[in-house]
């Protein structure tokens, strides 16, 4: 049998499905971060930006790796977080919404609060804004039923590592317990760093497979 058949073997016994899944979900995460970002940041660099056009293809290299580390890293450490919390409550389903919610937190802090106010990460966290406003929206009209906590004396940092850890917590949330209210687009792409890194049927699949 040779090296990749073993390989095969092993990513389909089962045997190591948790950890494989973050492997999974981090590579999603940095294919989808790559693929969201490079067509975004080739035509911005053409039509807007000024310099060489070499300088220009350095700016979409740039920005496609932040937005595929930046999202592979945030997939991985919200997964890894979310496991550790079901095996520590040893109770997976009763806990899925504030589980979520405290693995977006934690992530979004770590990945794109923490990480510093970069272009890449104010487009993508001012674009799950977006997505969670328009969930709290939908969600109110659904339950046909809107606070604020920030403390007068925070800095501006402090105020956008606030902002950044609650989108992810909330963006999350909202996917794990009511994702149609989501925006169909955001629950695709969801759906597909989430969700699908989940599941393989083989050493393709797991690291290889496309959207």
């Amino acid at each position: 049998m040779d090296i990749l058949s073993k390989l095969d073997r092993v990513v389909t016994s089962g045997d190591y499905h948790d950890f494989l899944t973050l492997v999974k979900g981090a590579r999603n995460g940095a294919v989808y971060g790559a693929k969201v970002r490079f067509s975004h940041a080739l035509v911005t660099a053409l039509l807007f930006r000024r310099g060489s056009l070499k300088r220009k293809l350095q700016m979409v290299v740039s920005a496609t790796k932040e937005h595929a580390i930046n999202l592979g890293t945030f997939v991985f450490i919200y997964k890894a977080i979310l496991l550790a919390l079901s095996k520590a409550t040893k109770t997976p389903g009763s806990n899925k919404g504030s589980n979520a919610f405290i693995a977006g937190l934690l992530g979004g802090y770590y990945v794109f609060g923490r990480g510093g106010k970069s272009g890449v990460n104010q487009q993508i966290v001012l674009y799950v804004f977006s997505r969670v406003i328009l969930g709290i929206a939908k969600g109110l009209v659904k339950r046909n039923s809107l606070n604020r906590f920030l403390p007068t004396n925070a800095t501006p940092d402090a105020v956008w590592c606030l902002f950044a850890s609650t989108c992810w917590g909330l963006v999350m949330y909202m996917f794990a317990t009511e994702d149609d209210i989501l925006q169909p687009s955001l629950r695709g792409s969801m759906v597909y760093l989430y969700r699908d890194s989940d599941s393989w049927d083989g050493l393709k699949t797991l690291l290889w497979h496309n959207m």
